[in-house]
């Protein structure tokens, strides 16, 4: 198992800046891909940020040049840093592992960004 635990989302204006963090638990060793998702009421979660356990990053082609995805080994935890946010951003971010062939999933974290 791999408790994730988010924190950082809140409400922003549009232009603003918010920094997400997740920190896993359990059987770390094992973690190989993090990742963050959102999702907005009554969609598909769609992929933010990936980065993998030797660092290579990937990101969806609308937060490219925005967002920031990093990961701290020692301290197991993932970071989003998203910068000139949008309303369009507005949505619920999940983190997300991947450990001995098994996703686990954090609780979601809310990040609004108002007009």
């Amino acid at each position: 198992q791999v408790p994730l635990v988010e924190s950082g989302g809140g409400l922003v204006q549009a232009g603003g800046s918010l920094r997400l963090s997740c920190a896993a638990s359990g059987s770390i060793s094992s973690i190989t891909d993090m990742g963050w998702y959102r999702q907005a009421p009554g969609k598909q979660r769609e992929l933010v940020a990936v980065i993998t356990n030797s660092g290579a990053t990937g990101y969806a082609d609308s937060v490219k040049r925005r967002f920031t995805i990093s990961r701290d080994g020692a301290k197991n935890t993932v970071y989003l840093q998203m910068n000139s946010l949008k309303p369009e951003d507005t949505d619920v971010y999940y983190c997300y592992a991947e450990a001995g062939h098994q996703g686990y999933w954090g609780q979601g974290t809310q990040v609004t960004v108002s007009s």
